[in-house]
C-alpha cells in the first residue's frame, strides 16, 4: 500500500448502528429489507436483541442477535433485521466504500425494481429538515417490506429461485456504477493484498524492514449526528486509506 495513512484491515468500512424501532405493517420494529451486489456483511452485536431475517440460496430463515453474536453473511442475501428491544450492532463492510456508493439494493415491490427511475426516487431521502428525513425513510422502510413480503412468500412456494428475478433487477440497477466501483476496489482493497503479497515475498527472502514503517491510526466519525441508514441510525468511521 503507499505511503499515507493506511486502510482498516482488510479493505473493510466500520459503523455503528442504532436499528429502528418503529414497527412495519406486521409489527415488528426494524430497518429496510435490502441485499448487497457486492461486499459481505458483518455484524458484531453490542446491545440488546433482536432477529436477523433472511432469504437466500439456503430459503427463508431467522437468526437470533444478543449482545456478544457475530453473523455475516454473503453478497445477494436479502436481510432484514428486526428490533426487539435496544438492538446496537457494530457493522464490518467488505469492500470500504463500495456500499456507500450504491453497493445495496431494496427489496421493493417488482414494479418499483423493474424502473430505473421509480425505483431511484423511492430510494432517495431528502436533504435538510430532521423530520422529514425521518418520514422518508420510514416511507422507504415500509416500501421495502412490502415486497419482502412478496418475496418471501414467492421462497416459500417455490423455493431460493423465487430470488432469481430480484438478483436480476438488482444486477441491472447497478451495472452503471460498477467503474466506479473498480476505481475504489483497486485503491483500497486490491491495493492491501498487493501490499501483502510483498511482505510476504520480503519475509520469504528474510527482509523484514518493512517493520520499521508500522503506525498507529485512529478513524474519525463521518457523520455528527448520526444520520438516517437503511437499517437504523448510523455512524460510519473514516478508516479508508489515505494515500500519501
Amino acid at each position: 500500500m503507499s505511503a499515507g495513512r493506511p486502510g482498516f484491515p482488510g479493505g473493510t468500512a466500520v459503523s455503528h448502528l442504532t436499528v429502528y424501532d418503529w414497527p412495519g405493517a406486521d409489527g415488528l420494529a426494524g430497518g429496510s429489507p435490502h441485499l448487497h451486489t457486492a461486499s459481505g456483511e458483518g455484524y458484531v452485536v453490542v446491545g440488546g436483541s433482536g432477529r436477523l431475517q433472511t432469504l437466500s440460496g439456503d430459503g427463508a430463515a431467522e437468526h437470533p442477535l444478543a449482545a456478544g453474536t457475530v453473523l455475516w453473511f454473503t453478497p445477494g442475501t436479502v436481510h432484514r433485521l428486526v428490533n426487539d428491544g435496544g438492538l446496537q450492532i457494530v457493522v464490518v463492510m467488505q469492500n470500504a466504500g463500495l456500499p456507500e456508493a450504491g453497493d445495496a439494493v431494496f427489496t421493493f415491490p417488482a414494479e418499483v425494481l423493474a424502473d430505473p427511475d421509480r425505483y431511484a426516487a423511492a430510494a432517495a431521502l431528502p436533504d435538510g429538515d430532521e423530520d422529514a428525513v425521518a418520514i422518508a425513510a420510514r416511507r422507504r422502510r415500509d416500501l421495502a417490506l412490502e415486497g419482502f413480503g412478496e418475496l418471501r412468500d414467492r421462497v416459500a412456494a417455490d423455493g431460493p429461485a423465487a430470488l432469481d428475478r430480484l438478483h436480476e433487477r438488482a444486477g441491472a440497477l447497478v451495472a452503471a456504477k460498477v467503474p466506479g466501483w473498480r476505481t475504489t476496489w483497486e485503491r483500497s482493497v486490491r491495493s492491501g493484498v498487493d501490499e501483502t503479497d510483498r511482505v510476504l515475498t520480503a519475509l520469504g527472502g528474510g527482509d523484514a524492514g518493512h517493520l520499521r514503517t508500522a503506525s498507529v491510526h485512529v478513524g474519525e466519525r463521518r457523520e455528527q449526528p448520526y444520520r438516517y441508514g437503511m437499517c437504523g441510525r448510523l455512524c460510519t468511521w473514516d478508516v479508508a486509506a489515505v494515500a500519501g
